[in-house]
């Protein structure tokens, strides 16, 4: 596998990194996180010929990753997932775009992290061609109970064109998690990668999440809260519990990845609406906390995602307008900070600027902060848009890449510069799953009528002192899991249920309880 390769090849480049001058100009370090955003919506992953320019174009730009969109609206490009192939100009069957793509990046050194759009249904007034694509049986013409479209509170099950999961149903959440572990349980994949794992835009306002208003997720809540009312959109008690829901998905989806390949890397494109200046009490008040709770900064500190993506998507306007805030910087500043024990990639927005003006904000995405610390690498959206003339449809991405990998890797625009990627460089090791001093935990609750104990606390202690540890909910479908625990013994607790357990450093242990009558 690509990952292992690149571990080895660390050992080799550190050395006379670490010995590098400190009169020199600062180098970037031997390991770094390089890769393209490659969506399907257009060429890239169609034909094996496409995938064979796709990998020479990523190693003419020394890059070492692919992040490459293979469900786009709860579909694949591949062959072997419990979704639907998806309805696209690909090749015909036999072939296998991702399954073509690993191979194919592999051979070259390059990892393959495969991207789903977690909470898209679908899209469009025509449904889906396959009879087996989610939407028939559960898109908004079912009943009630079996829907797993999002409603807004207005009512309005479409933003745009778009069909949303619902992740406070429970069957949506587990459908979502699934997607991702069919892809991690039949394909060679580097990491998965988790986008639109939020609530959705096309809100009626700033900071008013609107969406999660299914008749299951209002009545889950009214059950947990011992309310009846319908919440209004703002209401801090429904607001907090819908944002619960996306982390849970979160949590399990990297619990359960883990289950089945340690060494998987999870990352997550996050949003950067808006400003944030600060840390902890600015986040709080911040968009993507607020509007689309989608709280990345609580998932980086408990270590339920690998990779923080965070997509700073900005023009990068050379000088800036007089007053106007440097978001990307923000941004940036703020994401390098809340690394936590994971990593974090800046996320920049080729396709709303030259490529001068890329090569500008990669710089500064990958710059060390004063006190050393930096991001570990960088992702550009996208190789199939590469640079503001392609977005304009002003000349072809063929020659926008050319002239990406050539500032990048030989002639920076800035002549008084060394080029970003000079030379290739090792995805950075992920030390946490490589060499783990702590261990996870994970189970399900069921009731005495053996359903699935929906919304239960389950509290964790140390079984020696006897110290409370941390507390988390069932899903909806009874799960529950902690993560990063020293290894040692330890009580699990849900009501009157209770399981001793041991955690061993690098392993899941599993938890099956059962609540008494």
């Amino acid at each position: 596998m690509a990952r292992l390769g690149a571990v080895v090849s660390l050992l080799a480049l550190i050395g006379p990194f670490a010995m590098a001058s400190r009169a020199q100009e600062p180098q970037l370090p031997a390991a770094q996180f390089r890769a393209y955003w490659v969506d399907s919506f257009g060429p890239g992953l169609y034909t094996e010929a496409e995938i064979d320019q796709l990998v020479a174009e990523t190693r003419a730009a020394n890059l070492n990753a692919i992040v490459a969109q293979v469900v786009r609206r709860a579909d694949c490009l591949c062959n072997r997932s419990m979704m639907p192939r998806t309805e696209a100009e690909i090749d015909p069957y036999p072939f296998d775009p991702l399954q073509t793509l690993i191979e194919k990046a592999h051979a070259a050194g390059i990892e393959v992290h495969a991207w789903l759009n977690a909470g898209i249904m679908w899209a469009g007034d025509v449904p889906p061609r396959d009879p087996d694509h989610v939407f028939h049986a559960h898109g908004p013409a079912a009943a009630d109970a079996e829907t797993w479209v999002s409603r807004r509170f207005d009512g309005a099950s479409r933003g745009g064109n778009l069909y949303f999961f619902d992740p406070g149903h429970p069957a949506a959440a587990d459908y979502i998690v699934e997607m991702y572990l069919s892809i991690v349980r039949n394909y060679d994949v580097d990491g998965i990668n988790l986008d639109y794992i939020r609530y959705p835009d096309f809100n009626p306002g700033e900071s008013i999440p609107a969406w999660g208003y299914t008749p299951v997720a209002v009545a889950r809540f009214q059950a947990i809260s011992g309310r009846s009312d319908l919440p209004d959109p703002t209401d801090p008690e429904w607001v907090a519990w819908r944002r619960e829901q996306i982390t849970g998905i979160v949590r399990r989806i990297y619990l359960e990845s883990y289950a089945i390949n340690p060494l998987l890397r999870v990352s997550a494109d996050t949003v950067t609406y808006g400003t944030i200046s600060g840390e902890t009490e600015a986040w709080l008040r911040s968009r993507p906390y607020r509007e689309v709770l989608q709280d990345w900064r609580a998932w980086m500190e408990e270590g339920i995602i690998d990779l923080n993506i965070p997509m700073n998507y900005r023009r990068e306007p050379l000088p800036p307008p007089p007053g106007q805030p440097s978001m990307f910087g923000e941004w940036s500043r703020f994401a390098v900070n809340q690394q936590h024990a994971r990593q974090v990639a800046i996320g920049t927005a080729l396709y709303l600027n030259p490529v001068e003006d890329s090569i500008a904000q990669i710089r500064q995405a990958l710059a060390p902060r004063p006190d050393g610390t930096r991001a570990s690498g960088w992702v550009g959206f996208s190789y199939r848009t590469p640079d503001l003339l392609v977005n304009q449809r002003r000349r072809s991405p063929e020659y926008a890449r050319a002239d990406l990998a050539r500032a990048l890797t030989t002639a920076d625009p800035d002549p008084g510069r060394a080029p970003l990627f000079g030379s290739p460089a090792v995805v950075p090791p992920m030390s946490w799953k490589l060499a783990p001093s702590t261990g996870h935990i994970h189970g399900a609750i069921v009731t005495s009528q053996g359903t699935p104990a929906d919304q239960v606390p389950v509290n964790l202690h140390d079984a020696a002192t006897g110290a409370h540890i941390a507390s988390r909910p069932t899903t909806g479908s009874g799960w529950f899991g902690f993560v990063d625990l020293r290894p040692g013994a330890y009580a699990v607790a849900a009501g009157a249920a209770t399981a001793a357990i041991t955690v061993t450093a690098g392993r899941i242990t599993p938890v099956a309880l059962v609540l008494p009558p």
